[in-house]
């Protein structure tokens, strides 16, 4: 009797211990279960916002595998991984590359703070996806604002050998030489906007070949910015043809296309205030033949630039007239440039025959706020003409000033005299 009842308590142990184990490895079921839910939840929010969650459903899975290796959870942590990896790149397989490299690049981290045996072939994975995300991403930029650098230089030093690399050189190459013939289409000013950025993003990549490719954005920039100016100023954008211009003949100061743009640029200026000068570009050749005088006089305590188009384009400069003044509204008409003994500063164009516009910008100076003014006229053989430029003063009120005669007039040429003209 002693011996049976000596085996009862045994066999008691064995059924006590079976059920705690069962019980601890229900609570590691529970505590697995938990964390694919913080996955599952995670899944479904946009990955910056559900970062913090992604976490803490890795800690319950890396405490499972750490702490509780033989358990029947963590036996199951491997195909949960696996679901975690597809959950946090789902962005990659939607081929949603630039939403797809902060969580692949989490991931490519992980085996940082994850026990590599835990990832098994997980813990390479990230590398191929995020390549080829950093490329697809960065492409799609290029040309635009922020121009893909940031994406296509991470991947050129991170995955120097890989064949997402290996692609960056001959794709800036095949869109440089793209916009490089639409600098000659429709759209020029755009195209060169493009080109300006491809080059900008070449410079700043890490890879030699690639950075060589700037000379031919620049190259295809330098015809763009001439060939934008000449659409700006067709499309009666004066102001925008004017810089765009100006600019070219500072930055190309030896492209032989110089003169020609500061002619338009000069037209273009003109054209903003008289848009009829604006109505064709200024011809390319200047005309031969016979040419008639104008004598520009300046009655104005500061100097004045002088700017014309018509057969001919160009500009000069008055020097301010020592001793000269303003005049009132009804005077200048009447008085400027006729003051006797007094040396006008003065200027001498030959001109062509033609239409011509003419506009007068005041330097400040002396005088404040003083307008420019524009004017045009028709010059004919057989005349001189002159023209003389004054300043009044402004009404105090900013009542309407009356309007300036024409001040090219034509004078009869000493051997025209006593002609019909």
């Amino acid at each position: 009797l002693g011996v049976v009842l000596l085996a009862v308590p045994a066999g008691g142990a064995v059924v006590y211990g079976s059920a705690r184990d069962e019980a601890r490895e229900q609570m590691l079921l529970d505590r697995l279960a938990a964390g694919d839910e913080r996955v599952a939840v995670a899944s479904r929010q946009p990955f910056g916002s559900a970062k913090g969650e992604y976490e803490k459903g890795l800690d319950v899975y890396r405490a499972l595998g750490d702490d509780h290796p033989g358990s029947r959870a963590a036996q199951l942590v491997p195909d949960r991984l696996k679901t975690y990896y597809d959950a946090v790149s789902a962005p990659y397989a939607k081929k949603r590359h630039c939403e797809a490299v902060e969580p692949l690049t989490y991931l490519r981290g992980l085996p940082d703070s994850v026990d590599a045996k835990l990832l098994g072939a997980l813990a390479a994975w990230p590398d191929e996806p995020l390549a080829e995300s950093l490329y697809g991403c960065g492409v799609s930029r290029l040309g635009a604002a922020g121009g893909g650098g940031t994406e296509l230089g991470e991947l050129l030093r991170t995955f120097p050998d890989s064949a997402s690399a290996q692609q960056v050189g001959p794709e800036l190459s095949r869109r440089i030489t793209a916009q490089v013939k639409a600098v000659k289409g429709a759209e020029p000013c755009a195209a060169t906007g493009v080109l300006r950025s491809l080059g900008a993003t070449a410079s700043g990549l890490p890879a030699e070949n690639v950075k060589s490719l700037r000379a031919d954005a620049d190259e295809g920039v330098k015809d763009g910015s001439y060939a934008c100016g000449v659409d700006q100023f067709k499309d009666r954008k004066f102001d925008a043809a004017r810089t765009t211009l100006t600019d070219f003949a500072r930055t190309y100061k030896s492209d032989g296309r110089v003169r020609r743009a500061r002619d338009i640029a000069i037209a273009a200026e003109i054209a903003d205030d008289r848009p009829a000068a604006g109505k064709r570009l200024p011809p390319s050749k200047r005309p031969g033949g016979a040419r008639m005088e104008l004598v520009i006089s300046n009655d104005a305590p500061n100097a004045v630039e002088v700017l014309y188009t018509g057969p001919v384009t160009g500009t000069v400069t008055l020097k301010a007239c020592a001793g000269c003044k303003r005049y009132g509204a009804s005077d200048g008409a009447r008085q400027a440039c006729r003051a006797s003994g007094r040396n006008y500063p003065k200027a001498r164009l030959q001109l062509p025959a033609g239409e011509y516009h003419f506009l007068y910008k005041h330097g400040t100076g002396v005088t404040a706020r003083v307008d420019s003014y524009s004017s045009g006229t028709k010059v004919q053989p057989g005349y001189t003409y002159t023209s003389c430029t004054y300043v009044i003063e402004r009404s105090p009120f900013d009542l309407d000033l009356p309007l300036l005669p024409d001040p090219i007039q034509p004078v009869l040429s000493p051997w025209d005299a006593g002609s019909s003209r």
